[in-house]
């Protein structure tokens, strides 16, 4: 029993499913860096400048303030943090953009791929394969038409 769950991991991750995901996850939290930097030190600043200097990371509409009484904060203050749902904001545009391009070139560059009519691109074995077997499927089609239109 012990021995057949043993086998039946290396299988799982010979296929390549745990290093997709193992990839998928380092790629998306080096993505994460990228994102987080390129929104707080790229887009916020000019954003910054041209509301005066505001820092969008901090406002807040306060709901109710803190009162101090002797040094002690009673109650504590309640607040909207909207600054925060703005950057968020911002990092789900990018990363929303970003991936629409990624999937787009992508997507053009398996359309080049899979058509075998392409020479500028390698095509993969199995799609050269089924162009060789439909292009010979109509041959015979031809040839059996031509043969049954001679009866």
């Amino acid at each position: 029993m012990k021995i057949k769950l043993i086998q039946e991991f290396k299988e799982f991750a010979v296929k390549g499913n745990m290093i997709d995901i193992a990839i998928g996850v380092i790629i998306g939290t080096a993505f994460n860096n990228v994102v987080d930097v390129l929104v707080k030190q790229i887009f916020l600043p000019p954003l910054s400048f041209l509301t005066n200097g505001i820092n969008w990371e901090n406002k807040k509409i306060v709901l109710r303030e803190a009162v101090t009484i002797e040094g002690v904060v009673h109650p504590e203050e309640i607040a909207i943090g909207y600054g925060k749902l703005l950057e968020a904001s911002v990092d789900f545009l990018i990363i929303g953009f970003t991936i629409f391009l990624v999937v787009k070139l992508m997507n053009s560059l398996r359309k080049k791929a899979e058509d075998p009519k392409n020479e500028t691109v390698v095509t993969p074995k199995n799609i050269e394969l089924l162009s060789r077997i439909t292009e010979l499927m109509e041959k015979q089609v031809e040839l059996l038409e031509a043969k049954n239109g001679k009866l």
